[in-house]
């Protein structure tokens, strides 16, 4: 399936990126088994065990060693254990789920055999989609999200995974945007996330095995841009809804939330923003974000999944001096980034011109 994509760079070295550095390196000196392979082939080589190349090489295997599992025991005191996860007994609910990420989503659980339902206003845009229950839901209407909530129930079963994924972006300044945009964008960005947590999680409480919520949020929640007010405020308030959901679910330790704050992903929604540093802050593709979101789900576990590297950090953006927030702002262009922003309509309307983009 191919979408219109943001402009990136022609030259050779625009997919070179610090995540593709630090992907490299995890796979390689970062990693606890590449680490002891060295001593072991020094010691191969006869090397006696007080050598220099022998200490140095033993130290960094073991502060390796200890990096990974200090990583893996502060999972496990932030989430707790892991839920079974069976796919075949597993109902997920994707909204926005027609096109973009969710679609990806969708598609890859369908064709493993997990029952899928897309909840979406928009037309599903892979007809043969397998394993694929299509419901036309506007999430904004609750009214239309209890409905199907009923006919899911009584079609597929009662639902265990649900990922809202929903999303609608204006890119108008604030004084520029009408009132009406700026609800529906605060309904569809936000307020539906209370909807169908509402409506699908007493039934995954209910349920023997548990489920999982996976909320998407952005790194934009956390910094704010121009253009990109009600966007901002909205995901800054998902971002806190799911925070304080998790601490609320504590109680329900079969339960598992999963927090996504990506950059800018390389699909219709954003479709036009040229990212202002292709290096420090690469547009993310859908499919490494399913990925990871895929990943968790299946593994049963609770996680907080930010991409590209950036995002991860971006909190200690706000523990900068203002003045060096400000300087950092000027420098990332992150409050310029909306100028070139078509965004979904855009491409849409192209199509229908017969145009490519």
């Amino acid at each position: 399936m191919d979408h219109p994509r943001p402009p990136v760079r022609d030259s050779w070295w625009a997919p070179i990126s610090v995540d593709l550095l630090l992907k490299v390196l995890n796979v390689t000196i970062l990693h606890p088994f590449v680490a002891w392979i060295i001593p072991l082939c020094f010691r191969a080589e006869h090397q006696a065990w007080n050598t220099n190349p022998m200490v140095v090489s033993i130290t960094w295997a073991i502060f390796v060693t200890l990096l990974w599992m200090g990583n893996v025991i502060s999972h496990k005191i932030a989430y707790g254990m892991h839920r079974e996860v069976d796919l075949s007994e597993e109902v997920i609910v994707i909204t926005g789920g027609a096109s973009g990420l969710g679609l990806l989503i969708a598609e890859v659980y369908g064709m493993r055999g997990a029952t899928v339902a897309v909840l979406d206003i928009a037309e599903l845009e892979s007809t043969e989609a397998r394993g694929i229950t299509y419901y036309k839901c506007d999430v904004r209407d609750k009214a239309q999200i209890a409905r199907v909530a009923t006919e899911i129930e009584r079609d597929l079963g009662t639902p265990t995974v649900l990922i809202n994924n929903a999303a609608e972006v204006v890119g108008k300044k604030l004084l520029d945007m009408d009132l009406e945009e700026i609800e529906k964008s605060l309904t569809t960005n936000l307020l539906s996330h209370f909807y169908t947590i509402k409506t699908f999680l007493p039934g995954m409480i209910r349920s023997e095995t548990g489920g999982t919520i996976v909320t998407l949020s952005s790194v934009i929640g956390h910094l704010g841009a121009a253009r990109l007010t009600d966007y901002a405020a909205a995901k800054a308030g998902v971002t806190a809804l799911h925070k304080s959901l998790a601490a609320e679910l504590q109680e329900y330790p079969e339960i598992k939330t999963i927090l996504v704050t990506p950059g800018q992903l390389s699909t219709p929604l954003f479709h036009g923003v040229k990212t202002p540093n292709a290096f420090i802050a690469p547009v993310v593709e859908p499919i490494e974000v399913a990925k990871e979101i895929i990943k968790a789900i299946d593994l049963g576990l609770s996680d907080h999944i930010g991409m590209p590297l950036y995002a991860r950090w971006v909190d200690w953006y706000n523990v900068l001096p203002v003045g060096l927030q400000k300087i950092a702002r000027k420098f990332s262009g992150v409050d310029s980034g909306m100028e070139t922003f078509i965004g979904r309509r855009g491409t849409q309307q192209s199509e229908k011109n017969g145009n490519l983009i």
